[in-house]
C-alpha cells in the first residue's frame, strides 16, 4: 500500500508527466541508460575474464585502475537515467514482478563486486575471485535481461 501511494506520488509530479510527455526527454534518458548500461558491462566483463584467467600477463590492479573507474561512471549514469525512467510510469513498474527481480539483482550485483574489493582475494586471484567473477558476469547479464523483459511487457 505504502508502495503504491508513493509511486501515485511521483507519477502526479512534473518531472514524470514531462518526461511521458516530451518527444525527445524520454528517448534521450533511455539512451543515456542504454550507454550506462554499455559502459557498466563493457568494463566488467574484461575485469571479470582477467579474475577467470585471462591476459595471466597483466596484473589485476593495471586493469581495475581505469576498468573500476569506467563501471563506477556507467553505473550511477545507469542508476540515474533509470531513475528518470521509472518515474515515468512507476504505478506500472512497483506491480511488475520482473522490476522487483531486476532490483533484487542489481543490489547482488553490487554486493558481489563490493564484497570482491574489499576481500584479500581480489588482487591475487584464486578460486574464490574466479567464483566472484563468473557471480559478476551472470548478476549483470541477468540485470539487464530483466531490464529489457520489462521494456517488453
Amino acid at each position: 500500500m505504502l508502495l503504491q501511494t508513493l509511486a501515485e506520488s511521483v507519477q502526479a509530479t512534473g518531472l514524470s508527466q514531462t518526461l511521458r510527455a516530451s518527444l525527445w526527454l524520454y528517448p534521450m534518458v533511455n539512451t543515456g541508460h542504454v550507454v550506462g548500461i554499455a559502459l557498466l558491462f563493457g568494463a566488467i566483463v574484461p575485469l571479470d575474464l582477467r579474475l577467470l584467467g585471462a591476459w595471466r600477463g597483466v596484473p589485476v590492479e593495471h586493469l581495475a585502475r581505469p576498468l573500476v573507474t569506467v563501471a563506477v561512471c556507467g553505473l550511477t549514469l545507469a542508476l540515474l537515467t533509470g531513475s528518470l525512467l521509472f518515474a515515468t510510469r512507476p504505478e506500472d513498474y512497483v506491480v511488475e514482478p520482473l522490476f522487483g527481480l531486476k532490483l533484487s539483482l542489481l543490489a547482488a550485483a553490487i554486493a558481489n563486486a563490493l564484497l570482491l574489493r574489499r576481500s584479500r582475494h581480489w588482487p591475487r586471484g584464486g578460486a574464490t575471485a574466479r567464483a566472484a567473477g563468473v557471480l559478476s558476469i551472470v548478476l549483470w547479464l541477468s540485470v539487464i535481461t530483466a531490464g529489457r523483459l520489462i521494456g517488453y511487457r
